[in-house]
């Protein structure tokens, strides 16, 4: 039954938006129902992802609310529907998306509120995604869970030898080392890990050789 579950969902990773931020699409070709992770950009070429796949978003879904994985979200929202989620603790962010992009030299864009708050082990409704409340980076980083497809949707919490910054408003390096230690690093040592920004790595290789956070 695992088996035929994993063969189900349909995984795609691409860079989007003026900060290359991985977005991915995580769909069930059974059902045709997806979700939207960190749409930070280029909803256009996001939109165009699922119409080549042919399937339908139910949820647009973010690891946390800095400026380059939110940006398109209202787009996303008004072009499918879907609802926005977003772990509480980040709304500061999420309401000063201008001031960031600001800070960025990127052009302005408005929000608009999200829709639902994501609570720690959510049950996302789709591909069998269960959210992992991973504070550190930011206060409401949230990674996502698929284990299915043993693939998990880090954000910035974890990177390929490396670890978000946590000098940004709201971060904290001790907690982002909690959080890889107690929630990521007790995955299957073979899951791959889903970055918010470069190459997939995979849970067994950063325990080893995680320059700052070591098993």
């Amino acid at each position: 039954m695992a088996q035929e579950a994993a063969e189900r969902i349909l995984i795609r990773t691409f860079p989007v938006g003026p900060l290359q931020c991985n977005c991915s699409i995580i769909g069930d070709t059974l059902t045709g129902r997806a979700l939207v992770v960190d749409p930070g950009g280029d909803a256009d070429a996001i939109l165009a992802q699922l119409n080549d796949l042919g399937l339908k978003v139910v949820a647009i879904i973010h690891t946390h609310a800095h400026l380059d994985h939110i940006l398109a979200a209202g787009e996303m929202r008004d072009a499918t529907g879907a609802p926005i989620y977003l772990h509480e603790e980040d709304r500061f962010l999420w309401d000063m998306v201008e001031q960031q992009c600001n800070m960025f030299g990127v052009p302005p864009v408005s929000l608009p509120d999200p829709d639902r708050y994501l609570d720690d082990d959510q049950d996302l409704g789709c591909c069998g995604g269960v959210t992992l409340h991973t504070p550190g980076h930011t206060p409401g980083s949230t990674s996502f869970w698929f284990e299915d497809a043993n693939t998990l949707v880090a954000g910035d919490t974890l990177f390929r030898g490396s670890i978000g910054r946590t000098d940004f408003p709201g971060g904290n390096f001790e907690r982002i080392v909690k959080s890889i230690r107690e929630r990521l690093y007790t995955l299957d040592d073979e899951a791959t890990v889903i970055t918010g920004h470069g190459p997939s790595t995979r849970i067994g290789a950063e325990k080893q050789s995680n320059m700052f956070v070591k098993a």
